[in-house]
């Protein structure tokens, strides 16, 4: 029989960081990450290729709410 692996969950801290999808105008490359909102810097966590890919980020990181794509 097949299982399918339990997504490990993660945390990061809402007060601080603000999930991201920075994307790319020339490539369409999409990336998730964090945002850490007193410095600006982007910290880059996963590749998105799909909607799933994306629902795996939100899962992962507890994220509910549409998450901001910068450019």
């Amino acid at each position: 029989m097949f299982f399918k692996k339990e997504i490990e969950k993660k945390a990061y801290d809402k007060t601080t960081k603000k999930p991201i999808i920075k994307a790319s105008i020339c490539t369409g490359e999409q990336v998730a990450g964090f945002r850490d909102l007193s410095t600006g810097a982007f910290e880059e966590v996963m590749l998105i290729k799909n909607q799933e890919d994306l629902a795996s980020f939100k899962k992962i990181y507890g994220i509910t709410e549409e998450i901001e794509k910068i450019y």
